[in-house]
């Protein structure tokens, strides 16, 4: 029995979902282990073609915006494009992240092209636990927002990273030792980014449409343990 998707807003010219953890947006040759697709089950799901207005990574969680029809989506695209469009990511990252910070590291994309990279962050929160990982005998965290301004591939990811604050969970640009820590104390494995909020106007309308994505249940889970829960609002 194929998932039902978290639909938070619909009309006549687009849907927006919650994506979950570890659901790929389309098919796609770097990642033939899966079965289910955003885009093939949202169609089934509403009975009408969809074509995705932006993408998330696999391992991110949270707000995805499909057009329905091509010309919504374009219009949907160049809105983004002309930096038009806000989008709020909500991260847990290792160590305390600078307070406020915006990074201009330009990445290379996996046909070896440097693009450029902005990303604005703030620091929401951070915590010290008492749980021991390597010399140290505590462990520091920090709950973080993050304002992308261009749109490369795992661009909140490589930039948090580059600063040394890897994601919780992030495999091939997170910190190992603090992953192993995460799997063997707690049983987690997903990564803990997720794209918590979107504002844009209208394509037709121009009303201004602000949509929010409820955290899935294991960054809800992890603030318990990391002693954030009363910093996360859960909408």
């Amino acid at each position: 029995m194929p998932r039902t998707l978290e639909i938070l807003y619909q009309d006549e010219y687009m849907v927006v979902i919650n994506k979950p953890n570890g659901l790929l947006v389309h098919r796609s040759s770097i990642a033939n282990d899966a079965q289910e697709f955003a885009l093939q089950l949202l169609r089934d799901q509403i009975g009408q073609f969809v074509y995705p207005v932006h993408r998330l990574d696999r391992k991110t969680s949270g707000v995805l915006l499909f057009g329905l029809d091509k010309e919504t989506t374009r219009l949907l695209q160049q809105e983004i494009e002309n930096k038009q469009t806000l989008k709020e990511y909500h991260a847990i990252v290792r160590g305390y992240f600078p307070k406020e910070i915006k990074v201009d590291y330009a990445l290379t994309n996996d046909r070896g092209k440097v693009q450029e990279a902005i990303t604005r962050f703030e620091r929401l929160k951070t915590t010290e636990i008492e749980v021991p990982l390597g010399k140290h005998l505590t462990s520091r965290y920090s709950l973080i927002a993050a304002f992308p301004q261009t749109g490369r591939m795992h661009q909140i990811r490589k930039h948090c990273n580059h600063l040394r604050h890897p994601i919780v969970g992030d495999r091939p640009h997170g910190c190992n030792k603090q992953n192993r820590l995460f799997k063997e104390r707690w049983k987690m494995t997903t990564m803990l980014l997720h794209a918590k909020k979107i504002v844009f106007s209208h394509p037709f309308s121009k009303e201004k449409i602000s949509i929010e994505a409820r955290f899935p249940a294991e960054f809800i889970r992890m603030q318990d343990a990391l002693l954030l829960k009363n910093y996360i609002k859960n909408n």
